[in-house]
């Protein structure tokens, strides 16, 4: 796990090395164990590196590598799982170099001699952001894992091409121009993030996951009108999957998913300096660290931060789950104090507006188990995968029935929703709760119930789909000289053709909400620690898995993730993990009307928010307004705005 970052052809009265120096400085925290760099005399092509020392500790595992002919330069960000067999494949073919090291960038420089840049992609198992100088062809070539667990932001500016992990290590960059994107202002109001390829700075994007990029740098024109191209495609996996679907009976896809995770896991603890992993005491973080411990000869460390606010604490769920498995858990119970100390130093973590609230907890659990590993396995990408969010469960079942009601009915039932304040419809149903079983409790029911009223009027399960995920449904109002570009999710040509809405909806997910939003969070708040973290769920062996299975695999009578959870039963009792679903959140609606008030008031002040000129007043002022009433819950929304307006203090 390291940082990299490069440029070329910038106008600057610095040297190209003093200007790369100052790059890698800016992403220390990605790799603190060293820094170098190295520059193509002959095109000014600059390459930085920073590194944090997982494979091979030695000098030999050193970035900017060269191949061992000389053709190739690369730097690299992640880690390959299964460079060892990729190794024993080159010396079956009579194509292993002498190796001077055990470290995967070695073995990617050695396949890509053999194999070929496409062909040694699609060979690896592992995540990544590469950067590549070819110089032979005179060609630098861009690439991203499949699901892009890794982060890779580049554009031109001008005639400038600059990349980096973060968007900081541009900014680094004394020729680099900040000028903001005003469309990807209103993608953060959507969705709590801004999806690739969209950045918050115009010339830069995000690579999209499972792409990569050729740019010819002796023919400018060409390299600026050069497009990505896939490699791996989530869209055709979905595709294929359903059509040659797993045919065994439910125990033996139980055991085929049992055996390709076992093997995720196990490729996945290769490390030369300690690991660990987080454990919620949910099903993904706990399936994710029983296999663990079923692999390890010595107690797996695992990490986990509570809470006094009953709420939202799980701690005393994962520490059950750490007792029966007997891993060396450490817990920390967080105080708000704690919590609220991190939000200033969000701006400078995420590098660019980002406003899942969740970032809070999880910079803090990285914090955490930074300083007794190096590298933690987390256990996201099992809801997208098996099915594992409330949506998935009752958005067919609530579409379904909408559409049997005429439109004039269905606006009717929507005033009716709306006619009592979310905290009402709270207060209400929670006399009920009791009464209800389990799997049919939901947390803050009258939010959901405004948010029913918004989706009954719609035509199309795409348009269900995407207000049920957005925050703002009409951010183009809110932010001023805006057009909201066509992403993923709103473009319809870019869904997969699918079986069923679940499916669809899972399906989108998996392409935005977790790589966008999830993978960002993780990434930010460990490296902000110098952790690194794994992500075993999201290996595409066991993603093409996922696939294949059937719906009836992954919800089962009401019940999401069927089928990740009779792995973790071989392992861990049931009754140690079936509990309502609760997310890892924070009580920011509390917080925004007690102790982040004054701070929140000052940024969305009237006046700053006219004199800044991005965000009409209005409306912000008046759910503001309402959420201090306390009769609204307008956390999510005004966290984008608040998360906004802080990144831009620090610009």
């Amino acid at each position: 796990m390291c940082g990299i970052n490069g440029f070329f052809n910038t106008s600057t009265t610095l040297s190209a090395s003093v200007v790369i120096e100052q790059m890698n400085r800016a992403i220390e925290h990605r790799g603190p164990d060293a820094t170098s760099s190295w520059q193509d005399e002959s095109t000014g092509l600059m390459f930085g590196h920073r590194r944090l020392a997982i494979q091979d500790l030695s000098p030999a595992g050193a970035q900017p590598m060269h191949s061992q002919d000389d053709r190739y330069v690369l730097i690299f960000n992640g880690e390959i799982y299964n460079h060892f067999q990729l190794r024993e494949r080159l010396a079956n073919e009579n194509k292993a170099p002498t190796w001077r090291g055990h470290s995967d960038t070695e073995t990617i420089l050695a396949a890509l001699t053999a194999w070929g840049i496409e062909a040694t992609l699609q060979a690896m198992v592992g995540m990544f952001a590469i950067a590549l100088w070819d110089h032979k062809h005179q060609v630098l070539t861009l690439a991203r894992d499949r699901m892009g667990e890794k982060p890779f932001y580049w554009g031109w500016q001008g005639d400038a091409l600059y990349f980096s992990s973060e968007l900081q290590g541009l900014k680094a960059n004394p020729a680099f121009k900040t000028d903001i994107n005003r469309d990807a202002i209103t993608l953060l109001l959507r969705h709590n993030c801004i999806p690739a390829p969209f950045s918050i700075y115009s010339g830069i994007e995000k690579l999209r996951p499972g792409h990569w990029i050729q740019l010819p740098l002796t023919d400018l024109n060409k390299a600026k009108a050069a497009k990505s191209k896939a490699y791996w495609s989530f869209n055709a996996i979905v595709e294929a999957g359903l059509a040659n679907p797993f045919t065994g009976s439910p125990e033996q896809a139980v055991s085929t998913l049992e055996s390709t995770l076992t093997q995720s896991i196990g490729e996945q603890m290769l490390s030369d300096v300690p690991l660990g992993a987080f454990l919620s005491g949910g099903i993904d973080s706990s399936t994710i660290v029983a296999l663990m411990q079923a692999q390890s000869l010595r107690p797996v460390k695992t990490f986990t931060i509570g809470f006094e606010d009953k709420g939202y604490n799980e701690a005393k769920h994962a520490q059950a789950v750490a007792d029966h498995l007997k891993t060396e858990h450490t817990e920390l119970y967080i105080q708000p104090k704690d919590a609220l100390a991190v939000i200033p130093k969000l701006p400078h973590i995420y590098s660019e507006p980002f406003s899942d609230s969740s970032q809070i907890p999880t910079f803090l659990v990285s914090q955490l188990a930074s300083q007794h590993v190096t590298v933690s396995l987390s256990g996201d990408g099992g809801d997208e995968l098996f099915g594992g969010y409330n949506r998935y469960l009752m958005a067919q079942r609530i579409w379904n029935k909408s559409r049997k009601l005429p439109k004039p009915m269905r606006q009717v039932i929507a005033k009716l929703l709306t006619t009592l304040p979310p905290k009402r419809w709270d207060t209400i149903l929670d006399l009920f709760s009791p009464m209800m079983p389990e799997r049919l409790r939901i947390r803050t029911p009258g939010d959901k119930a405004h948010k029913l009223a918004g989706v009954l009027s719609l035509n199309s399960e795409k348009d269900f789909y995407q207000t049920l995920t957005s925050h703002w449904q009409h951010p183009e109002q809110l932010v001023i000289g805006a057009t909201e570009p066509k992403t993923l999710v709103s473009d319809p040509a870019c869904w997969p053709a699918t079986d069923s809405f679940e499916h669809a909806m899972m399906a989108m997910d998996a392409q935005t909400y977790m790589t966008d939003d999830i993978l960002v969070k993780v990434d930010r708040a460990a490296m902000a620690n110098s952790l690194e973290t794994r992500v075993p769920l999201l290996d595409h062996r066991v993603v093409e898995l996922a696939w294949q299975m059937p719906l009836d695999y992954k919800i089962r009578h009401g019940e999401g993730k069927w089928l990740l959870k009779q792995v973790l039963f071989n392992h861990v009792p049931r009754e140690l993990i079936e509990r309502p679903k609760m997310g890892f959140g924070i009580p920011l609606h509390d917080w925004l009307r007690g102790s982040l008030r004054d701070w929140a008031e000052a940024l969305l002040d009237e006046k700053l928010l006219i004199k800044q000129g991005y965000f009409h007043p209005a409306p912000i002022r008046k759910m503001w307004q309402e959420h201090l009433s306390g009769a609204y819950n307008h956390q999510s929304q005004l966290w984008d705005i608040l998360m906004f307006q802080a990144w831009l203090e620090t610009q």
